[in-house]
């Protein structure tokens, strides 16, 4: 599993790639944590791409499920964009749209989260 960040204007953007399997599970936690924490504290939005992942396991469901319940409960949104239909799939199949906003695209996260950060992705295409 790989795992990078950006922040466009005032939204982080987490972009996890590859299988979040039971072994990897861990890696996102660790690389997931502070990012929610800075956001959280700041009530930041946070958008997690998951155009890249393959698959996620009942463990991967749960990192996200603690790090959405942390955003929650400070009151700072969040949203999983770009599933991919395997991971969609899995996502209907424990009904995780319940617990965290999904969007088709990136874009579409920003567009529902922040017009500034809609903007700086609409530029950083061009």
């Amino acid at each position: 599993m790989e795992f990078s960040s950006r922040r466009l204007a005032d939204v982080v953007v987490a972009a996890p790639s590859g299988q979040i399997d039971h072994p990897n599970a861990m890696k996102l936690q660790q690389a997931l944590t502070p990012i929610v924490d800075d956001a959280a504290s700041g009530k930041t939005p946070l958008v997690l791409d998951f155009t890249g992942v393959e698959y996620i396991s009942s463990m991967g469901l749960r990192v996200l499920m603690v790090a959405a319940r942390q955003m929650k409960s400070a009151n700072a949104p969040v949203a999983i964009a770009g599933l991919q239909p395997e991971v969609a799939e899995i996502f209907e199949i424990a009904r995780f749209r319940f617990v965290v906003d999904v969007f088709p695209s990136v874009r579409d996260a920003l567009v529902a989260l922040s017009a500034p950060a809609a903007a700086a992705y609409d530029a950083s295409r061009t």
